[in-house]
């Protein structure tokens, strides 16, 4: 049986950052709701179904998170977890209470989001927010204890007896192999089996890449380059016109220009780990859908025509990607729980109702 862990968000709480950026009481759900539509057919705004608008302070609804998922044959969140250097933390309340408290009683594991916070959630991604940082082999081991009590929980995620680590741009890493070789040390030294890594990224190939465990790449810039856009607008005259020009156009013209580019979600399920080579160091990730519009409006991406239908074909290849695998490691990561603001996401909405949770657990639990 395949093991599948979902990307889980924590950015559904206020924080102070987020109300000095963006205005007081900021949330993913913020952008959510103010989501336009920019095409015929275009599903926004995105509506939750019965879990609602809510915050990840309340235990009741992680609770129900976690009942969601178990149900549905989802094995771990994996959460985003958030270290700018020098102790620079955000978003940690989440995690924090679901490790102090012992609850919920579901199994999780962490993945280092190493990259700077930019404006991207209102359309200016050169804004720098927070500037992530590598000061040094102290650093990393105060990154280390920090993490240990996660490590040591019991419903942390293992495989073959170790904590699973993941790191989202290794390549952003001063030197990916003395962190690897690092934290391998320090993990032996506080009395665990050791640590499997898995590091993110496009190029598979990357130098940056060769000290994990595993490899696993994932978003819809593994496919842009492959089919065709399906805009009404070519790409070329779009770019060209996308500019101060459009201002000076009919609304109706400008509009028509300034929209995100369009994909279809069946082109990526047909080319899926094609380009993933053999072996069990290679892991697949399965994309639940994808319109960064909420955050990024007209300069997003969209994969138009997303079905349960089609999510779950493309998750059935990726059971057959890891077929051979051992039992450990048949390993499937989904993107996301409950990214709303990039439209991939898992939990129920008014739209899907259960029909991606359903398509989960009718390939987990095909006997059911």
């Amino acid at each position: 049986m395949a093991r599948i862990i979902a990307f889980y968000l924590p950015q559904f709480h206020p924080i102070p950052e987020n109300d000095a950026w963006w205005g007081e009481g900021f949330t993913e759900w913020t952008n959510v709701r103010k989501a336009t539509k920019f095409f015929p057919g275009h599903k926004q705004p995105r509506i939750p179904g019965p879990l609602g608008y809510y915050d990840l302070r309340d235990p009741s609804v992680r609770a129900a998170q976690a009942d969601l998922a178990k149900r549905s044959g989802i094995e771990a969140f994996c959460y985003w977890h958030y270290w700018f250097g020098n102790g620079r933390r955000i978003l940690e309340r989440p995690f924090d209470e679901v490790l102090q408290s012992g609850q919920p009683d579901f199994p999780f594991c962490l993945c280092w989001a190493n990259e700077s916070w930019t404006g991207v959630w209102h359309g200016v991604p050169g804004r720098i927010l927070i500037e992530q940082s590598y000061p040094g082999e102290a650093d990393q081991e105060r990154h280390f204890e920090l993490i240990l009590p996660a490590f040591r929980d019991s419903r942390y995620l293992r495989v073959n007896g170790k904590p699973m680590f993941v790191v989202f741009r290794p390549d952003c890493l001063p030197d990916a192999g003395i962190f690897v070789a690092h934290w391998r040390r320090l993990a032996l030294e506080a009395g665990l089996d050791g640590l499997f890594l898995v590091g993110m990224g496009n190029q598979i190939h990357s130098q940056s890449l060769a000290p994990f465990d595993a490899v696993l790449n994932h978003g819809p810039g593994d496919y842009l380059n492959i089919f065709p856009m399906r805009n009404i607008v070519p790409r070329v005259l779009r770019r060209a016109l996308s500019g101060k020009i459009a201002d000076f156009l009919p609304d109706t013209v400008s509009r028509l220009i300034r929209q995100p580019a369009r994909y279809d979600y069946s082109d990526a399920v047909k080319v899926a780990f094609e380009h993933l080579p053999p072996g069990e160091r290679f892991l697949p990730c399965v994309l639940a859908g994808w319109d960064n519009t909420p955050r990024s409006k007209h300069r997003g991406v969209v994969f138009n025509n997303f079905s349960p239908e089609l999510f779950r074909r493309y998750l059935q290849k990726a059971i057959a990607r890891v077929a051979d695998h051992p039992k450990e490691t048949k390993l499937i990561f989904i993107k996301s729980w409950n990214e709303w603001a990039e439209g991939n996401y898992l939990e129920p909405d008014v739209d899907m109702g259960m029909g991606l949770l359903d398509a989960v657990r009718g390939e987990v639990f095909p006997s059911s």
